[in-house]
């Protein structure tokens, strides 16, 4: 398995998404409801447009853990649905291949991160890469651990911490800061 880290920069971030909405609407959304969901890849792929549009919850069944999440679907990306599905049908998967309504599978997304990686020189990105960039900013944002750790169905705040990149950042410091 190979490490995948968060998108840390923001505005790297904010130049992968201004790129990609104007060169990828599928990809922009797909990046949009990683960021701002927190949802695994293989919960996202299954997604359909009747699932989001004009809707203000996303009800999903995880597939990981079989246990449904209901998750408030953020202003934000409510308005990137808004725009998306304008002309789309309900029964239209959000991230579907290109001239068939199935979606995109997990290796599709993984190298449509890969590519975003080489793109704009981010290493170590991957399918996870959406949750832990959620998972990042969440934390750095509110220094909340509890409730990240339940959105993420965790059971220690030590792995919660590991899963976003900031016990890897912590020892990256203090091996920077090292003086001997």
């Amino acid at each position: 398995m190979n490490f995948v880290e968060p998108i840390r920069d923001a505005d790297i971030f904010h130049d992968i998404q201004a790129t990609l909405e104007k060169d990828n609407p599928r990809n922009y959304v797909l990046i949009m409801t990683g960021t701002y969901t927190g949802l695994r890849i293989s919960d996202i792929l299954k997604l359909k447009v009747k699932d989001v549009k004009n809707k203000k919850y996303i009800d999903v069944k995880e597939k990981k853990t079989d246990k449904r999440n209901i998750i408030e679907i953020n202003p934000i990306l409510r308005k990137v649905y808004k725009d998306y599905c304008l002309e789309m049908n309900d029964e239209d998967y959000l991230f579907r291949k290109s001239n068939i309504n199935k979606p995109i599978g997990r290796e599709q997304a993984w190298k449509i991160m890969k590519n975003i990686g080489e793109r704009f020189g981010v290493e170590n990105l991957g399918t996870h890469t959406l949750r832990k960039t959620f998972g990042f900013h969440y934390y750095k944002q509110t220094g909340d651990i509890a409730t990240l750790m339940q959105m993420f169905n965790h059971s220690k705040e030590s792995i919660t911490l590991k899963y976003i990149g900031i016990t890897q950042d912590t020892m990256n410091k203090a091996r920077r800061d090292f003086r001997i």
